[in-house]
């Protein structure tokens, strides 16, 4: 009888009969609390998009780098991860102890700098066996190979709207080539290697994702690990395949640290900060302004000529980003 006393007093507390005891209204005030730490979220998923965003037009300036170093293309990789790695060794010294792991021996750690080794040395077959156009769109498959993984590996649910985004973002890779691809039985081979490289960019970001959200190693740190392992790589492919290495000019040096700076430490590293936080699926679809701030330099730097249908597949990447983007559930504020 006692205890139903009570109840009963708790009840005509809520309802307004008397006042509310003091642990109630400290109840109260913790849900307020915990409502506005709601908001927490949406911020970091803010900072971790805009990362993203930058980090795809960083990587998308990579080819105009390239076409004007005075090197061959492997020994370009290779400079680009190189080049990079002082500075991304001072951005992993700079981060706390507890993420902190310049060394690491992670298994997806240690795939995401084999992984994009494969992607650069199969994306430079490609360019000399096809289309630079054949190259580029097919290369635009990795998001088909990322939302596979996720859904297998990680188990990971792709939604509708990251459906008809990835559908958007295809569509829109393919007017951004617009009529410069082109298929031919001569250029199969070159076409395949395309798709290689897709499938090997995917499987890096998938490794970056898990690195990234079960060890909760640091973004600099696996950069740094990832550029070390693919520089290493590169290096022996360069050996083994190029005959001009070396750059042959002051102008040729700051090409390639450009490229070391803009691609691997903003564009790579930038990649690694956002795969934190977001879904890999969902980041897979951001790399596609990959290509349009590579058509935008090329518009810019080198004078290519950019077409309506060009245009619009670059607004319908941007659509199809914008519909797959994550959806963040505010709690109800409780009354």
């Amino acid at each position: 009888m006692r205890r139903s006393g009570r109840q009963r007093a708790d009840a005509a507390a809520l309802t307004g009969v008397t006042p509310a005891p003091p642990w109630l209204t400290k109840f109260r005030n913790k849900k307020k609390y915990l409502v506005n730490a709601a908001a927490l979220p949406a911020r970091q998923t803010a900072f971790a998009f805009a990362a993203l965003v930058i980090g795809a037009f960083a990587m998308g300036a990579s080819p105009i780098f390239v076409r004007l170093a005075d090197v061959g293309p492997y020994a370009s990789a290779f400079w680009r991860c190189f080049l990079a790695l002082p500075f991304l060794a001072l951005w992993a010294l700079s981060e706390p102890k507890e993420i902190r792991s310049m060394f690491s021996t992670d298994r997806a750690v240690i795939l995401s700098g084999l992984f994009f080794a494969g992607d650069l040395f199969f994306w430079h077959l490609s360019i000399l066996a096809t289309t630079v156009a054949n190259a580029t769109f097919i290369a635009t498959m990795a998001p088909v190979w990322v939302a596979f993984g996720a859904w297998f590996v990680f188990r990971e649910r792709m939604s509708q709207a990251n459906f008809l985004g990835l559908a958007l973002c295809l569509l829109g890779g393919a007017a951004l080539i617009g009529q410069s691809y082109s298929f031919a039985p001569e250029r199969l081979l070159g076409d395949g290697y395309a798709l290689v490289t897709s499938l090997f960019f995917g499987l890096y970001m998938l490794a970056v994702s898990n690195a990234r959200t079960r060890t909760k190693i640091g973004a600099g740190s696996l950069a740094f690990v990832s550029a070390a392992i693919t520089a290493a790589c590169m290096f022996v492919i360069a050996m083994m395949l190029e005959t001009n290495f070396m750059p042959r000019s002051l102008d040729g040096w700051i090409t390639l640290l450009s490229l070391a700076i803009v691609s691997q430490v903003l564009g790579q590293g930038l990649l690694a900060v956002a795969l934190g936080k977001l879904p890999a699926t969902f980041s897979s679809l951001v790399i596609f302004l990959e290509a349009v701030g590579a058509a935008a330099l090329g518009w810019l730097v080198l004078s290519e000529a950019l077409g309506p249908l060009q245009l619009f597949g670059g607004a319908l990447i941007l659509f199809g980003i914008w519909v797959a983007r994550p959806r963040i559930k505010t709690p109800a504020t409780t009354i």
